[in-house]
């Protein structure tokens, strides 16, 4: 038997190949009994419809671009999948790109998502990044872009968030109404937007309860294992804090091992909190006290908001933030009276 092609089946059914294509993508503007009729024939004539073909009539890679600074983190796992989920539901395919925080690479890959290998990126920015600009030189051709998490403040773009500055502000209140006098604020790049929000509001807790705010308490970390272990144990050892607030969880994994190397005990000698969306946090020993942001939640909400861009009908009242709640969980890792494991 001749293959069959879309020209075939709609000679065969004395319909015009754009009711047949319509048919395929399920369109809303096509009567109900008329999609079962093609449906039907083409599964009797053994059609298979070629959608890359039709995505490239439309000049559409139906592929999105998902640019991450890092995999370890749970957080970025978890905000992956409900992006994936939203895209396999709208036809879509992802593909993700890890800038390691390092500024170079994410320039790399949005110049070359630019030559059509993505419809749209959903990005978390850099942490090495100071100078940004490179994405308005695309001007009018810029693809569709939703920053989450990590955002770019004077890049104009929809952006998914979580109310961090609140977040940290009680995290910072938690540590105090524990006990502690003297908390130390973990922080990877504190010039970053997400740094500086969570900063300021380890800051504002502080002076609300009458604490004064050292500078010599704000700890730069980095990106490396090694180098974070020698900070961390230089932290505890010369700032002797009672309290440590790390803003993203490789720092809290970093401050166990340093303890358990220095012999000091959590929480009996020092109190630690953290952002982390880590599902192991209750089993870790003790089980660390978190902020957990709704990661999951994120990812989908920034897929959807890509998907509201890239429909012609959707560029209208579209938010430009949108800001999502996250919750303390509170664990051993806080407690003034541990539970044994």
């Amino acid at each position: 038997m001749d293959s069959i092609n879309i020209k075939k089946l709609a000679e065969a059914l004395n319909l015009s190949t754009s009711t047949i294509s319509r048919a395929f993508r399920d369109n809303s503007d096509i009567n109900a009994a008329t999609k079962t009729l093609i449906l039907e024939k083409a599964k009797e004539l053994n059609y298979q419809p070629n959608h890359y073909a039709s995505n490239l009539r439309e000049q559409k890679s139906k592929t999105i671009a998902v640019i991450v600074p890092e995999l370890a983190n749970n957080y970025f796992s978890q905000a992956i999948h409900g992006i994936e989920r939203v895209a396999r539901e709208n036809g879509y395919h992802i593909l993700i790109y890890v800038t390691d925080d390092d500024y170079s690479k994410e320039v790399n890959f949005i110049n070359h998502l630019h030559n059509g290998r993505a419809d749209g990126i959903i990005m978390s920015v850099s942490g090495e990044a100071n100078d940004h600009n490179y994405l308005n030189k695309f001007g009018a051709n810029r693809l569709p872009l939703v920053f989450f998490d990590r955002v770019y403040e004077d890049i104009e773009t929809p952006r998914i968030i979580t109310n961090d500055y609140k977040s940290s502000f009680l995290a910072t209140e938690h540590l105090i109404e524990q006990g502690c006098k003297r908390i130390s604020y973990l922080v990877v790049n504190k010039s970053l937007s997400i740094g500086k929000t969570r900063m300021q509001g380890y800051i504002d807790a502080l002076a609300k309860h009458n604490l004064p705010f050292e500078e010599q308490l704000i700890v730069d970390c980095s990106n490396s294992y090694e180098e974070n272990s020698v900070i961390i144990k230089n932290a505890l050892t010369q700032l002797k804090p009672d309290g440590f607030f790390a803003s993203v969880e490789r720092l809290a994994f970093a401050t166990y091992y340093a303890c358990y190397n220095l012999n000091i005990s959590i929480p009996e000698d020092l109190k630690i909190i953290s952002f982390s969306s880590l599902e192991i946090a209750p089993l870790l020993n003790p089980s660390l006290t978190t902020i957990t942001q709704p990661a999951t939640e994120i990812g989908t909400e920034a897929a959807k908001m890509l998907f509201k861009i890239l429909d012609a009908n959707g560029l209208k009242n579209l938010p430009s933030e949108v800001v999502l709640e996250s919750k303390i969980i509170m664990r051993n890792s806080t407690s003034n009276s541990p539970e044994k494991p």
